[in-house]
């Protein structure tokens, strides 16, 4: 990220105190989906970035009396879920529990299904930014990733930008710092997605727990848009048995679940209801 950039965002802790407690909200994005832990849990830029929140408050304590320690944690997210069950699950809780920061990603469920306005998703979403920040310290909002080398979502690249358009003007309207998937250019690596080409790898979950850290004007060890390592270039038919294979895995599984109108989050719960420490 350049410079410039960062500056922009520089001093939303300064201006309002450390950062103690945090809540993320959301879908399988947030939940960490791609990202796996020990003993099947699921890790994800959240949970990544709420260590890098940790992590500053030794040097913030002496002014706050904050310390590391008593720095508090919630995940909400489950996957699959569209805006308006976010807003009616997960907006109450988060407004219960008022910590310093909450992440906001939602839409990205609806906007990828057929015929739905990413003018009418952005409207809603308004709504519930209006709700959180109203109840919570400082609200963080987070565009959707420029899709034009995803291939399953390539074809959706002109409503999600839209989409991300309104994000930002509603990010402006009520003071929201916006973590800008759509200008991460490391993103755009395969690399940086899972198998299923839907959700983001361990490094790109990696990646955009440092670009949050970056928008909140946190030191960060790493750029998170430092370039890939070189790559073998892949042949005709690597990348062709790589696509039946992810047809047959992925493809047709999800396609059936609409189908079905089943959601990959059905049974699911919050992985972190509360805000406990780290």
């Amino acid at each position: 990220m350049a410079d410039d950039s960062n500056n922009i965002q520089q001093g939303v802790i300064n201006q309002k105190g450390a950062i103690g407690s945090y809540a993320a909200i959301g879908d399988s994005f947030t939940e960490g989906v791609g990202d796996p832990g020990p003993g099947g849990t699921l890790v994800g830029w959240a949970d990544r970035f709420a260590v890098l929140l940790a992590d500053q408050l030794p040097d913030l304590g002496a002014a706050t009396g904050t310390t590391h320690g008593n720095f508090r944690y919630a995940n909400l997210a489950v996957r699959g879920r569209l805006l308006d069950q976010i807003v009616e699950e997960q907006v109450p809780r988060a407004k219960e529990l008022a910590p310093d920061l909450v992440s906001f990603c939602a839409g990205g469920n609806d906007i990828i299904r057929p015929g739905t306005d990413p003018d009418d998703v952005a409207e809603r979403f308004e709504r519930a930014v209006a709700d959180l920040t109203r109840s919570v310290g400082t609200v963080m909002v987070t565009t959707g990733f420029d899709t034009r080398n995803v291939p399953v979502l390539r074809h959706l690249r002109g409503k999600i930008a839209t989409y991300t358009a309104h994000v930002r003007s509603i990010a402006d309207r009520y003071d929201c710092p916006v973590l800008d998937l759509w200008s991460l250019r490391s993103v755009q690596d395969r690399r940086a997605w899972d198998n299923d080409r839907l959700h983001l790898s361990p490094e790109g979950h990696t990646r955009v727990a440092l670009r949050a850290a970056q928008v909140l004007g946190l030191h960060v060890p790493a750029d998170p848009d430092q370039e890939w390592p070189p790559q073998a270039q892949r042949g005709t038919l690597e990348v062709r048995r790589d696509d039946i294979h992810w047809a047959r895995e992925y493809l047709v599984p999800w396609i059936g679940r609409r189908l079905r109108g089943e959601s990959s989050g059905d049974h699911v719960e919050a992985k972190r209801p509360d805000l406990l420490p780290l």
